[in-house]
């Protein structure tokens, strides 16, 4: 009986923690998973804050102020220039590897011997998943299996706009420059762990490497945006694009703990050439960087199993 009040206790107490806290919108790339995945009829829940650094996006952010910013956002007619040009490519770098702190809570629940399936809300976007396990045993800390080395291989998929301009100060500009960006991560991670105890009982260390794919379109519908050609001036057309990138990384991650509750650090570090982009005014701007994605997390472990 105490065993099921301290799990009632914990699960209500991740759910407060995830009512009270509000961050920023980021790519939901972190692997906090082990090799082992969840029994069958048993579930895990829990709560991860961790942060998205890409070097690309700070790069940008970097090259154009607030200041400039606010200077462009009073103007009645803006014309196209190189501080204009700046912050469209901060913006568009940013929809590609959104930069912040970041916040998710999930639960997984075992399907299979071999199979689990998760849901995961992360700083505003809806992720689901699922992982086989091709190595080590299946059995719980109660009845465990032979073998304490585990693998497998996930599948994950995450879609999100562009809520996130509203937070960043770019967002003064956004009645000149009207952009909008929409993208979809498909996540393939390769895991193996090692467990503390029989079936992770006292948790484990997991490695791997990780494929990630991004589909993004993105769009700018200026409002009030001209350029200069001599004497003449004309507005700058809109435009509507399309792309797709793959970032390629490797990940470690812990959990520990005993049996129902676990401590989760991680960390999963991305490179990716973003690619070639269309910007206003027939530019073209490529874009390429490191993302590190470090997090730490509570996890709990609960249900009768089967």
């Amino acid at each position: 009986m105490r065993n099921k009040v301290s799990t009632v206790q914990m699960a209500s107490w991740l759910f407060l923690m995830m009512m009270g806290v509000l961050v920023s919108c980021t790519a939901p790339r972190a692997v906090i998973n082990s090799g082992k995945v969840t029994a069958p009829g048993k579930f895990k829940a829990g709560v991860n804050f961790g942060g998205n650094i890409a070097t690309e996006p700070l790069s940008q952010l970097d090259d154009i102020t607030k200041a400039a910013v606010d200077a462009i956002a009073k103007k009645d007619t803006v014309f196209y220039d190189d501080e204009v040009e700046t912050a469209t490519k901060a913006l568009l770098a940013y929809a590609l590897d959104p930069v912040g702190p970041t916040f998710d809570f999930y639960i997984r629940y075992g399907i299979a011997p071999r199979l689990d399936a998760g849901y995961k809300f992360a700083s505003g976007v809806h992720v689901f998943d699922t992982q086989y396990q091709f190595l080590g045993p299946v059995g719980t800390p109660e009845a465990p299996g032979q073998g304490d080395w585990y693998g497998s291989i996930g599948l994950q998929y995450a879609g999100q706009s562009s809520d996130w301009i509203d937070g960043l100060f770019l967002d003064k500009l956004q009645p000149v420059l009207q952009f909008t960006a929409k993208r979809k991560d498909v996540t393939i991670p390769i895991i193996f762990s090692k467990s503390f105890g029989p079936e992770e009982e006292n948790g484990s260390i997991a490695f791997g490497a990780v494929y990630n794919h991004t589909f993004i379109k993105y769009g700018f519908e200026p409002g009030r945006l001209f350029k200069k050609y001599g004497s003449e001036v004309e507005e700058i057309n809109p435009l509507m694009e399309k792309n797709s990138f793959g970032s390629y990384g490797f990940f470690v991650n812990a959990r520990f703990g005993i049996k129902y509750i676990y401590i989760v650090p991680a960390l999963t570090v991305y490179y990716q050439n973003y690619g070639d982009y269309k910007l206003l005014n027939k530019s073209v701007y490529s874009y390429s960087g490191l993302t590190l994605i470090p997090s730490i997390g509570l996890q709990a472990s609960f249900g009768k199993g089967r």
